[in-house]
């Protein structure tokens, strides 16, 4: 019970420091594809210094190398909507745009996963509407180029979540993770000319910049990786799925408390959010019932692969 409860608390560690990424990416002054091809860029050099990286690179066949690089360019697409989400508006509007997931995930993951649509994950599509409505009359009309850039975030997180999910079993989570970060920086760098933007793509940062990336890059990516990584061995998927689900609420309690951004929305803002995040805590309650009636729960390791965001 001891190790369950330590593994909870971890969880809500590296729930927390994800928290914290939507914080950095306002407070970094970079645009956000310079943003991310440097995170993505110094968490694929860290993880290459690493052996057992490597080892399981050449354990790897070519094929499932492909798959991990395809997915590896939604990873990149999801951060960069994600960042650019809060570029244009504020880091509780990318947060809370990031809760639909779920919604898009219960079209999403039976094409990909092959299995039957289950009509209970239509409701929770749906009922996310209202949110979203409420969510967009609580910005200022200047925010709302970034609520539809941070749905289409959510729209890529579902779809690399999805693939994600189909090639868990195949790839040592690490290894994947660098192939995945390391080609979606490499994807940018191909990207970068197509996009509209003044000066160099890709520039030093400032000590400023630098410092937060530092931290945007191995605070809030690789250590919460790992420590996830530990704890999934001794609590549930269910478990962990309900704890990840607080992430936009840490990121919207840590933009009140640093950046002052309640000035900026008002009330049916914060309606909209209830709304969304009670469709997201209903989705894995809709399932319980099935998974006790069947068998008891499987430890989580599969969640390890998501934790890109």
């Amino acid at each position: 019970m001891q190790s369950v409860n330590k593994a909870r608390l971890q969880i809500h560690f590296c729930v927390l420091l994800w928290g914290f990424t939507a914080i950095l990416g306002k407070l970094i002054t970079l645009p956000a594809l310079a943003l991310v091809w440097w995170r993505m860029l110094l968490v694929s050099g860290a993880l290459l210094l690493i052996p057992g990286v490597w080892r399981g690179l050449r354990a790897m066949t070519m094929k499932l190398r492909l798959a991990y690089a395809g997915i590896g360019v939604l990873v990149s697409l999801h951060w960069l909507t994600f960042y650019a989400s809060i570029k244009l508006a504020n880091a509780s509007v990318g947060a809370t745009c990031i809760a639909l997931g779920p919604a898009f995930l219960a079209f999403i993951e039976p094409w990909v996963a092959r299995r039957r649509f289950d009509p209970r994950e239509l409701l929770v599509a749906m009922a996310v509407v209202p949110g979203v409505a409420m969510v967009a009359g609580g910005v200022p009309p200047g925010m709302r180029l970034g609520i539809a850039v941070g749905v289409l975030s959510a729209l890529f997180v579902a779809l690399f979540g999805s693939f994600n999910k189909r090639l868990v079993e195949h790839g040592d989570p690490l290894t994947v993770t660098c192939i995945e970060l390391g080609t979606g920086a490499a994807f940018l760098t191909l990207l970068a000319p197509l996009l509209p933007h003044t000066g160099p793509a890709f520039v030093l940062p400032s000590t400023h910049d630098a410092v937060l990336l530092l931290t945007l890059a191995f605070g809030c990516t690789l250590l919460p990786f790992s420590l996830a990584l530990v704890a999934l061995r001794h609590i549930s998927a269910f478990a962990t799925q309900m704890i990840t689900n607080l992430e936009p609420v840490y990121a919207i309690v840590l933009a009140i408390l640093l950046l002052g951004e309640q000035r900026q929305l008002d009330i049916w803002f914060y309606v909209g959010v209830v709304v969304i995040l009670a469709a997201v805590f209903a989705h894995p309650l809709l399932h319980r019932v099935d998974r006790k009636a069947s068998q008891p729960e499987l430890l989580g390791t599969a969640e390890s692969h998501n934790v890109v965001d």
